[in-house]
């Protein structure tokens, strides 16, 4: 099996070390940035979900319709809309743009923001509870050739039934991410790809060998797996260090002059693992790199892989023989940066897995 490459398109350009300029809903950079991304290679693009940003559904349907393949990988909040609602929604965007939605699941780990929506679930293993039933829902809901009924802890369905339901019987792909013990059990039982946060080798190697043991416990096959990175590229080694370190010196500036300095530990275990491991340094294998992670207190996905893109891509070559088939890969200087893995990363990769596979890559038209 190849590897896949999804990239990130933001609402406006910005990032932990560019500062917003103009509104939060720059239509001429989502425009731009999402056919870069078709341009220079990458399968699929993230939108991401917070409280307080614009619609990532409607802004992912804008994507789909000024760009031909780029798949759109859209991040959802499971318990403000109607399971059955919401299982339309995406069929629906499936029959116009056939295949090229995905679906990335946040329970949610920051109880502060997630009030700002309304919830009123404060315990964490419940929400997840919660995320277990609406996936089993949203299924039904796709697939069900009958009316069917459900009754549940937080949804109650009767009749429930949809004329729309997503092409080849089973659904879009869901991704689910997280590290406490609650997201695991929902991965083992929902994912289609369970996503993390770039890690360790060790700490990868980990997590999928938990998500794997999840998925036996209900019967299922393990799912794919997807790791995220903030590659930093340059000519040589040397220069690429020196642009980490002026990224970090960024970074901690933009948050002096934002007053976003972080101050309390982080709600999420993704955040809390990414910090134990820059606690114990900010280099780790080969070219793994913690600096940002520790500046922003690991917000987000924050790792970098830091050296040339022969370097970046022989790392990233490693998660491929733990069993990692996706790469999520955005840069600190949005459009750039993804111009640049698409010129001298993705293919150096693409090249390395068909050497390893005897397999020849044909590039989608």
């Amino acid at each position: 099996m190849t590897v896949e490459f999804i990239g990130y398109v933001g609402n406006h350009n910005s990032s932990e070390t560019v500062a917003r300029a103009g509104g939060i809903l720059d239509r001429d950079h989502i425009e731009a940035v999402a056919k870069a991304h078709e341009l220079v290679g990458f399968d699929r693009v993230l939108l991401a979900f917070h409280s307080w940003t614009p619609d990532a559904l409607q802004i992912g349907q804008h994507i789909a319709s000024v760009t031909r393949r780029l798949g759109v990988f859209v991040a959802q909040r499971p318990g403000f809309t109607a399971p059955t609602v919401f299982a339309r929604q995406f069929a629906t965007l499936d029959a116009l743009y056939p295949g090229r939605f995905s679906l990335n699941i946040i329970t949610g780990g920051d109880a502060a923001e997630l009030a700002q929506d309304g919830n009123e679930i404060d315990d964490k293993d419940s929400r997840y509870a919660r995320t277990s039933e609406f996936l089993d829902v949203v299924r039904q809901e796709w697939t069900a050739t009958a009316p069917f009924d459900h009754e549940g802890r937080f949804y109650r369905v009767r009749g429930g039934f949809s004329q729309v339901r997503p092409a080849g019987g089973r659904g879009l792909d869901i991704f689910i991410a997280g590290a406490s013990d609650a997201a695991i059990a929902v991965a083992g039982r929902h994912a289609d790809v369970f996503a993390l946060w770039g890690e360790t080798l060790e700490g990868v190697a980990g997590l999928l060998d938990r998500v794997r043991a999840a998925a036996a416990e209900n019967g299922r096959a393990a799912p794919e797996f997807s790791v995220s990175f903030r590659p930093i590229l340059a000519e040589t080694e040397a220069a690429a260090w020196e642009k980490a370190e002026g990224i970090r010196a960024k970074a901690i500036a933009l948050q002096a002059k934002a007053g976003t300095a972080r101050t309390a530990p982080p709600p999420n275990e993704g955040s809390r693992r990414l910090l134990d491991i820059a606690a114990k340094g900010s280099r780790h294998d080969k070219v793994l790199w913690t600096g940002v992670a520790e500046v922003t207190g690991a917000k987000g996905n924050s790792t970098a892989l830091v050296g040339t893109p022969d370097q970046v891509a022989d790392a990233l070559m490693d998660y491929y023989d733990l069993g990692v088939r996706k790469f999520l890969v955005r840069g600190f200087d949005p459009l750039s940066d993804a111009i640049q893995y698409g010129r001298e990363l993705i293919p150096r990769v693409h090249a390395l897995v068909a050497a390893r596979t005897g397999r020849v890559r044909v590039a989608a038209e």
